[in-house]
């Protein structure tokens, strides 16, 4: 008879990140982690972040000027790193008193100087470098939709991830494939499907492996009249390029997400 696994708990995933579980509770926890991408995300991070206090603390310098100046670094990231450690609500309070002191300097800034004129900002990191990869390819697929000498290829996911270790999302019902073809990227083969749907018009579905594993949610990215909704689980990356709304993209790139669980 199979043990019943006790559900994740905050304390679990404090203990995975601090190195104080044993051996089967990580394995429990790191099997719920690959079903709960966001919960993945925040874990990652703060094993980041624990690493770089760690590493902080080593190679004391020898001389004594740095070493006291790297005595008092060190000890504000042991204090650091045990605020880290603390119960994992305090997150949601400190998020709470930024929106805060954000929305009381809104209204004092609207109260001293009237209303003002912000202009659209994107406050989120540069996009992977496959994104850039994923424009591309669409563009190019729309060439070769464009020239009668270019047949399609059939689409056979079973033998594309035999090829490529890559694993394709299962498409939604109306989506009907027109093309797939194969690229060269720096860490393998690359997987571009271009795509016909009745809401967007056409699609390209592009995947690859970027060299690195991680848990990343779908965003979205705007790049002249085309718009790209990227994501990774694991090894496996993912971009979802059209002329669609980014709102509506997004979705789908979440829907699509989720079916690769």
């Amino acid at each position: 008879m199979t043990r019943p696994v006790d559900p994740i708990s905050d304390d679990d995933l404090q203990a995975y990140v601090d190195d104080e579980i044993d051996v089967a509770r990580r394995i429990e926890v790191e099997a719920y982690l690959s079903a709960h991408p966001a919960e993945a995300s925040r874990v990652m991070a703060d094993l980041r972040i624990r690493d770089e206090l760690r590493l902080s603390l080593a190679d004391m310098p020898a001389d004594p000027a740095q070493a006291r100046l790297r005595f008092a670094t060190a000890e504000a990231a042991r204090r650091l790193e045990g605020a880290l450690s603390r119960d994992r609500w305090l997150r949601g309070l400190r998020r709470v008193a930024a929106v805060g002191l954000l929305v009381c300097a809104g209204w004092f800034a609207h109260a001293e100087f009237g209303p003002l004129a912000v202009s659209r900002v994107v406050a989120s990191d540069l996009p992977p470098a496959y994104v850039e990869d994923a424009l591309r390819a669409h563009r190019t697929a729309q060439v070769r939709a464009g020239m009668l000498s270019q047949t399609g290829a059939s689409y056979d996911p079973a033998e594309i991830r035999a090829a490529t270790a890559i694993v394709m999302p299962e498409l939604p019902t109306g989506w009907s494939v027109e093309d797939v073809q194969v690229f060269p990227s720096a860490f393998g083969p690359s997987v571009e499907m271009s795509v016909k749907t009745r809401d967007f018009g056409p699609v390209s579905l592009f995947a690859v492996r970027p060299g690195s594993f991680d848990v990343v949610q779908a965003r979205t990215v705007s790049s002249e009249d085309l718009n790209a909704a990227y994501w990774q689980i694991g090894e496996v990356a993912y971009a979802l390029v059209a002329q669609a709304p980014p709102r509506e993209l997004d979705r789908t790139a979440e829907r699509l997400a989720r079916s690769l669980y």
